[in-house]
Order: C-alpha cells, then structure tokens, then sequence
C-alpha cells in the first residue's frame, strides 16, 4: 500500500471524517481495521489520508460506525475515490498548493458555494486585467511568469462557475470593494460591467453590504464555504494576510455558516435589472453596483488617478 507523498485538503478531510464516524461509534481502529480485514496501522494511515479506501470497505465501515445517511455516503464515496488530480495539477510548483486544494474542493461537486469579500471582487467574479492588477500591486513580489501562471489559473477556476449550474453561488460583497481604485478606473468600470453580467446567471446570486448598515460592524475577514450537500461535509476557506488555511470542525463550519447567514440577511437585496430599474423600486445590490459603474471613471480621475495605481501595495488575495 503506497503511500501519498502529498495529501490533498479534500483527501485529509476524507480521513478525518473516517476518523470522526469511528470515534462516534466508540470503537478502537484494531477493532474497525479487523472488520475489514485490515490491521490497525493500515486503518490509520487511511484516517490520516496517507493513502485511501474502496467503496466496498468504506461502506462496510459505515455499516458497522451505524451510519446510515445514503446522501451523506455518497458523497463521502466520491471524496475517498478522489486521486487528488484535476485540471489544477498542471499548476503544481507554479501556484501555491491552498490554491491547488481550493480548485480540487470545488471541482469535487458542491451544492453550494458562499463567498463572502471585503476589499475585493470575489475570485470567481474577477476579469482577467482586474486579477492581474492584484497580483502586479501584491505584496509579495511576483515574477511575469508568476503573475502569469495566477493569472491562468484563476481562470481557469472560474470554468466552476459559468461552465455549469448544479452549483448555487451566493456572494456577499461589501460596497468597500466596489470604490477600490488600485487597478485604475477603466478597469474598474468594465470589472463592474462584468460583475452586472454575470448577475444575469440563474445560479448566482450577489448581495451588496453597504456602508450604511448599522445593525451591526461587518464580519472583518473573507471566508468562503464549499457545501457539498451532506450534512458534516462542508469546509471553510478562511482568508487571512498571508496564511489562507481551511477549517472543517462542525462549530467552526456552523459558525460561519450562521455568519454568511448573517450577512446576507443584512445585505440589501440582490435585485436585477428589470426590477431594480423600475421608478419606485427600492434601493438594492444591483441599483448600487449599476450606480458606482456609471460614476467610477469620474469619481477616478477625482480620487484615485490611474498613474497611481501601481503606487498602492496590495496583497493577493
């Protein structure tokens, strides 16, 4: 039995859920590994991801843990067959490999994606010379081939979104992010255009928050949370300066879960453009991001001049 020379997030969270279902049914891993005539080290290396599992020792472990939900199996089936390749593995040694597990997460299948951003267009929504100038104002310096290769693979990701609609994405953006000029106006104005056309996909869902929220101060950090469906198996994708990392405990999970809940509920409604242009339609996310596009070249030449944008650092989110 090989073992893996790297694990993957989404073949570590497989392990971890193994672990999890064993230690819920109270029984040691020599006892679950003889069940599928294993010995206990085997099993370990398995519930540490150092190398996976078939479907029909999976199941027969499920069988003896009591667990009995088909949907959630299914899904944890899917996740042990996964070999960790994808697309995303021609990017290996030319992107960081949070990006490649974050790529793998969500080419595994997910019911929904909940993405929330601060500063930024979300990832998934971002033209190709709005990400670029991210990356050329990023504090950590990059190469042209490193702009390059991120570049790419960010579009790449991006296939996840406008290439199919099994997957209901809902982002939640603060209007902080819209007024940002550190790519210069122009391109802000077609990154705004854009962001009203992918508005149009049945499957997307965008939420402003404004400023003028007072309930309560925003949630400071962007996370994202990758939802397959089953009940347990969602990860979040948390953003900090620097060291993304990815948290899966069940209080963790439900916590930001409540949290995007949260903000979604105070963000303005998404609206659209039939109804939101209508005379007595009230104030919503589309009305706002329609309104900054019409006035974000001359509110940059007053405020953000584009010549300076390359003066402004910015870290890659």
């Amino acid at each position: 039995m090989a073992l893996r020379a790297h694990i993957s997030e989404r073949q570590r969270r497989f392990g971890i859920e193994l672990r999890r279902l064993r230690l819920s049914a109270g029984l040691a891993v020599q006892d679950a590994a003889a069940h599928i005539t294993m010995r206990g080290p085997q099993l370990n290396h398995i519930e540490a991801a150092r190398t996976g599992l078939d479907e029909i020792r999976l199941r027969a472990l499920a069988e003896l843990y009591g667990c009995t939900d088909e949907t959630y199996l299914d899904a944890l089936v899917a996740m042990g067959a996964s070999d960790g390749k994808g697309w995303w593995s021609a990017y290996k040694n030319k992107v960081p490999d949070f990006s490649l597990d974050l790529a793998e997460l969500e080419g595994g299948g997910l019911s929904r994606h909940l993405n929330y951003e601060t500063f930024f267009v979300p990832g998934l929504l971002q033209t190709e010379e709005y990400m670029r100038q991210l990356f050329v104002n990023s504090d950590i310096l990059l190469s042209p081939e490193q702009i390059e290769d991120a570049s790419r693979f960010r579009l790449d990701r991006q296939v996840v979104l406008t290439g199919s609609n099994s997957t209901q994405f809902s982002f939640v953006i603060h209007e902080a992010a819209l007024l940002m000029s550190f790519a210069g106006t122009e391109v802000m104005h077609r990154q705004l255009a854009y962001l009203l056309k992918i508005w149009e996909l049945p499957h997307v869902e965008i939420q402003i928050f404004p400023f003028s929220v007072q309930a309560t101060p925003p949630y400071t950090g962007p996370f994202m949370i990758a939802d397959p469906g089953p009940q347990g198996l969602s990860t979040v994708m948390i953003d900090h300066p620097g060291m993304p990392g990815f948290a899966d405990a069940p209080e963790a999970v439900k916590e930001y879960g409540k949290r995007f809940a949260d903000l979604s509920r105070l963000a303005l409604r998404s609206g659209n453009a039939q109804i939101s242009t209508q005379p007595d339609s009230e104030r919503d996310s589309w009305g706002i991001v329609q309104h900054v596009k019409n006035s974000s070249l001359e509110m940059g030449r007053q405020e953000f001049p584009a010549s300076r944008a390359s003066e402004i650092p910015l870290r890659s989110p």
